[in-house]
């Protein structure tokens, strides 16, 4: 067993268990705040019923997700202590802000929220469910800014003694154009999954004709917020993807399985990749459009994954350099196709939710109620493709996965650990599942009090 291996799928596994949580709390918290506005700008009780119902989902997540991304800490000592050391000035910082401000700022008014219906004025408690939206956002900005360290390195020195990467500008670190882009489309990613969680909620519901003003109204508005976060987290997706063009080409290459550079590069709809010997069994594709899609013109170059790969040998010297392409070429596409069907299922929400008879169409809300699939594939896929994109590199351009292992760690204590955080997480996963489905299939009265 080889100990950089093991630790790469538990830190991958622990990641994505996590992040099955974090775009729920980002995107629903805002939703509840808005509900819970219209609240008290007009009076009606059912949006008070409104917020607590999809408030007790949100709580339920949140909850799950802290106790995951707990545990994820820890690896970075346990499994990766040479990253820890090669990188703890710079990723300390952006975490200890995280901790200190955002989540105690969000677990503070979470307390404010649940506790303070009947003892704090509408304002002040309406004013306590944005503070909770805040800071669950910040929370995932400092996040995000570290990230963006790894993905795009700025604002730093590199100690000659230590051979460690000192912070040079602090606000070149939180102003990073990576995380410019990457934290709205995090952002716009947990809109669309809050909204398509509760239209299934709502859909499935309706199919049985539950309090139909009740989940139809939350119907409508779901179906909207999911609607705007979709389209945003695509345009937003466009604008990263050629970012990364510049940036990180040998990610976008693999993305598209390009091998040769082309002058017009076409844009592939289906290949099969033959990794061993560099180059695609069947190859589908526009032409033109990823030369468009790249730079706004059919007549750019796109360089390929072979020239990106001895150019990566001549500035770093001999290695590995070639990424999965395999994997990001069908995670690219799964987070892709997701997001298309994720835009014409809330168009067509936004469309029939307007209407009277929506309780009628069946076979939608039956698909609705599937549907919420989708944003978890999506969001899944597309940290796959961003981190497994950039491989070998932990920090781009700095420190290899190789070099990040913890040196003294031998491969059945990792072995034992994956095995342990796998079945932990996945007995904390079904409770959650559980959990959510008892309340958001259930009465109203049974979650808002």
């Amino acid at each position: 067993m080889d100990s950089t291996i093991l630790a790469r799928w538990q830190f991958a596994i622990v990641t994505i268990y996590h992040f099955f949580y974090v775009p729920l709390t980002l995107g629903i918290s805002i939703f509840v705040a808005i509900v819970e506005t219209k609240y008290v700008k007009t009076g009606d009780e059912m949006y008070k019923k409104m917020a607590k119902f999809w408030g007790k989902i949100f709580l339920i997540n949140f909850a799950i997700g802290v106790v995951t991304g707990i545990v994820q800490e820890f690896q970075f000592g346990m499994n990766w202590s040479e990253y820890s050391r090669f990188m703890g000035d710079i990723f300390g910082a952006p975490l200890a802000i995280e901790a200190l401000l955002a989540f105690y700022m969000e677990s503070t008014f979470i307390g404010l929220w649940v506790f303070g219906w009947g003892k704090l004025t509408k304002k002040q408690h309406l004013t306590s469910a944005w503070l909770v939206a805040l800071g669950s956002n910040l929370s995932a900005i400092w996040i995000l800014i570290a990230n963006s360290f790894m993905q795009h390195p700025v604002g730093y020195t590199i100690n000659p003694e230590t051979g460690r990467v000192v912070m040079s500008n602090f606000a070149a670190l939180v102003f990073n154009p990576n995380v410019l882009l990457q934290f709205p489309h995090v952002f716009t990613s947990g809109m669309s999954l809050a909204g398509f969680v509760v239209m299934a909620f709502s859909a499935w519901h309706l199919l049985r004709k539950h309090e139909v003003k009740f989940f139809l109204t939350s119907f409508r508005m779901a179906a909207m917020y999911a609607l705007i976060g979709s389209v945003l987290v695509a345009t937003i997706g466009h604008f990263q993807g050629q970012f990364l063009i510049e940036h990180q080409p040998l990610k976008m290459a693999s993305a598209e399985a390009l091998w040769e550079t082309e002058q017009p590069a076409p844009l592939s709809m289906f290949v099969i990749v033959d990794e061993k010997n560099k180059t695609n069994i069947v190859d589908l594709g526009v032409p033109y459009m990823l030369s468009f899609l790249s730079y706004n013109n059919f007549t750019g170059e796109v360089e390929g994954i072979n020239d990106l790969v001895a150019q990566a040998e001549a500035e770093y010297g001999p290695g590995d350099y070639l990424p999965p392409v395999t994997l990001n070429y069908w995670s690219f596409r799964t987070m892709v196709g997701a997001g298309s069907l994720m835009v014409l299922i809330a168009l067509l929400g936004v469309y029939w939710g307007k209407k009277d008879n929506l309780v009628d169409k069946t076979l939608f809300l039956k698909a609705t109620v599937y549907s919420v699939i989708l944003p978890y594939l999506a969001v899944s896929t597309g940290w796959l493709l961003a981190e497994t994109g950039r491989w070998p590199w932990i920090v781009f351009g700095l420190q290899k996965v190789e070099d990040a292992i913890s040196p003294n760690v031998p491969a059945w204590n990792v072995a034992f650990s994956l095995i342990l955080m796998l079945v932990i997480y996945t007995v904390f996963t079904i409770v959650a599942y559980k959990l959510a489905i008892k309340y958001g299939t259930g009465e109203i009265d049974q979650a808002t009090h």
